[in-house]
Formats: C-alpha cells, structure tokens, sequence
C-alpha cells in the first residue's frame, strides 16, 4: 500500500477519534481513563477557563483527615452536596463515621435510613449558588422505607425523554465544541500558545477570559459569576431581607421534612465564594454578606457548620491559586468543624446508650 493512502487512512482514523469523542462524554471518560488526553482540570478550573500563566499551579489531592484505623462511631452521615463534596475531595476516610453517602445536586437518589444509627444530613452549597438551591423544592435525596425500593430505583432505566435530553445534551454544539477543544489543546504543548496568548491580551489590552476575574492587586483570580452583579449568583448582588426571609423559611421546611423522613439532625453548610474571602470589597456594589445574615438570622431553625468566621480570620490561604475551590488548608477547616459536630452528637448518643 503506499505511503500516502496509509496516511490518509491514518488521518482519517485520527480524525474519526476525536469526532467520536467530541460527540460522546462516555468516549471522553474512557480517554481519560486509559491516558489518551489529559485532565483538562489538572491545572484547576479558573486556569482552565483564563490560561494565564502566572495562576498556573498543579492540582493534588489532599491527605485522608482520619485515619484508616481510628474508632468509629456509629454514625451515617448524608451529604447533599455541589463540587466541594464531591468522591475526589471528600471520602468517609475523612471522617469519624460508619458510613457516608453523598447525593450531588439535581442528581436525585434513593437510600434507606439505618434506625438503628445515628443518621446525620449535611445540606452543603457554595454561596453563589444558594439562591439557586434554596429557591425551589429540595428533594434531591429520597428516603424509602423499604431496601428493594432502593434497588429497584437504582436499576430502574432512563425514560425515553430523559435519554432523550441526554443526548440532547450531549451533542448541543457548545458541548460538542468544549470536548472538542478538551482534545485538542489542552496538552502541554498546545497550553503555551494559549498561556501566550491571554497574556498578551491581559497586558495589551487589559483583559482575560469573560467567565474570570482578577483582582485589581493581580493576586487573585477568580469566578466572573462571583462578582458579575447581572446575575443573582454574584457575592455583590443585592439580598433584600424580604428575600432571605423566604430563603430562610425554605429552608426550616426542607429539615423539617427530612428529620420527618427519620434523620436524627440535619446541617446546613454553606461554602463562602473565593471572592467573599480574598475580594470582598471588589464588587461594584458592597458584599451582600449572605451566609452571615442566612446563619445570623433569628427566623432559622436549622443548625449550621460555619467556617465563613474561620475563613475571614485565617491568616493562610485557603483556596487554590488556579482553582475557585478551598485548598487541603480550606478542606481542614470545613472537615474539622463537621468532625466536631460528629463528635458532639456520638458523645450524646453514648450518654443516651449507658443512660438506658
């Protein structure tokens, strides 16, 4: 065969990959899988979006904050929960609980609550979604009574629509173009025209990618929706009392139902914005302080974990430089204040078991 058809037939192969995988997000999680393409994230989220150099920093993981043969106590903790919480940042093995169970945001589960456990519920979000989560119906976490219900509901198979809308999804052309590009240039090599490319449009002409922001002392970079006051999610939009109460009471309703459905107590946390801690008075309009006034407000009846009060007095910093997420620094602290609750509730349960 010659040369220049094997070519073709090479390029075309090539060239049909990464079609395929620009149309198929399960082709994409098998190229990651098997090292095909690298991890787009690898260099956090915020320097995946703005490529700006000097915000580049590799991603670790963090250290289990328990140890693997420390106690345990008889605790099932549920966690309602956005990226903060999720498998690759946060694991039982951080904990000192029986178990864990996570459920993401807008990816409703089933479970089966152990009566026979202390059974514990975290409400965790980022602060600039809160309005989002708290504006509506929150049942993203099913309780049945009976254990083949949870199977059942597991393997029970997508409808028709919602195949449907995922494909749909799959194949919208903002997706298809981000996989694309996933595949295309964010290898190393590719990454340092990009780097050179949105520096010199930050230094020529004093602008970085839409969906970031920097700081005016260049120190930081951070979420666009954090300061973007267009939109409700930013940490300068402004919060009425009127519509906190109506958060607040949304809330009271949905720990009222879940410690209806058998939960021992239910926790809200609420994770501060990267911009509400090292930028707070960045915004056009001052910082709404909403997790202060949500935590502070006398109409809430459902206790919090807070960590804004640690965060605006630490002195280290605790989110990554390339990413909007806490850093291992910022993870201790939450994990630490969750661990104190543990603690609390085990030590009133024994006091309860010894007491009968």
């Amino acid at each position: 065969m010659p040369i220049r058809i094997l070519v073709r037939y090479v390029v075309l192969f090539l060239a049909g990959v990464i079609y395929i995988g620009g149309c198929s997000t399960d082709v994409m999680q098998s190229f990651y899988r098997n090292r095909l393409i690298p991890d787009d994230y690898r260099f956090g989220d915020l320097y995946r979006l703005a490529n700006l150099p000097q915000f580049k920093a590799e991603q670790h993981p963090c250290p289990p904050a328990y140890p693997a043969d420390g106690p345990r106590q008889p605790i099932h903790l549920y966690l309602i929960g956005d990226s903060f919480t999720e498998p690759q940042r946060i694991s039982r093995q951080d904990f000192p609980v029986e178990s864990l169970h996570r459920t993401k945001w807008d990816f409703p589960r089933y479970a089966q609550l152990d009566t026979s456990k202390t059974n514990i519920l975290i409400i965790e979000t980022v602060e600039r979604h809160f309005r989002d989560h708290f504006d509506r119906y929150v049942g993203d976490l099913h309780i049945v009574e009976d254990n083949n219900r949870v199977e059942v509901a597991a393997e029970q198979p997508a409808t028709w629509r919602n195949r449907m809308k995922q494909l749909e999804d799959q194949l919208s052309s903002k997706a298809v173009e981000s996989r694309l590009e996933t595949i295309l240039f964010f290898s190393d090599w590719s990454l340092w025209f990009k780097e050179l490319k949105a520096r010199l449009t930050q230094n020529w002409f004093g602008r970085v990618d839409p969906k970031t922001s920097v700081t005016p002392d260049g120190r930081h970079l951070l979420y666009y929706l954090d300061t973007d006051t267009t939109g409700k999610n930013s940490s300068f939009k402004p919060l009425p009392d009127t519509l906190l109460n109506r958060y607040v009471d949304s809330l009271n309703r949905i720990a009222d139902r879940y410690r209806g459905l058998g939960f021992d107590q239910v926790y809200l946390s609420i994770i501060p914005n990267k911009t509400s801690i090292v930028a707070p008075d960045m915004g056009p309009l001052p910082y709404n302080r909403l997790i202060e006034r949500i935590q502070q407000s006398p109409r809430l009846t459902v206790p919090t974990i807070d960590i804004f009060s640690d965060y605006k007095a630490s002195r280290i910093p605790l989110y990554e430089v390339s990413d909007a997420h806490w850093n291992c620094n910022g993870r201790a602290i939450w994990i630490r204040r969750v661990t104190e609750v543990l603690n609390r509730k085990g030590r009133k349960e024994e006091r309860l078991t010894t007491s009968r």
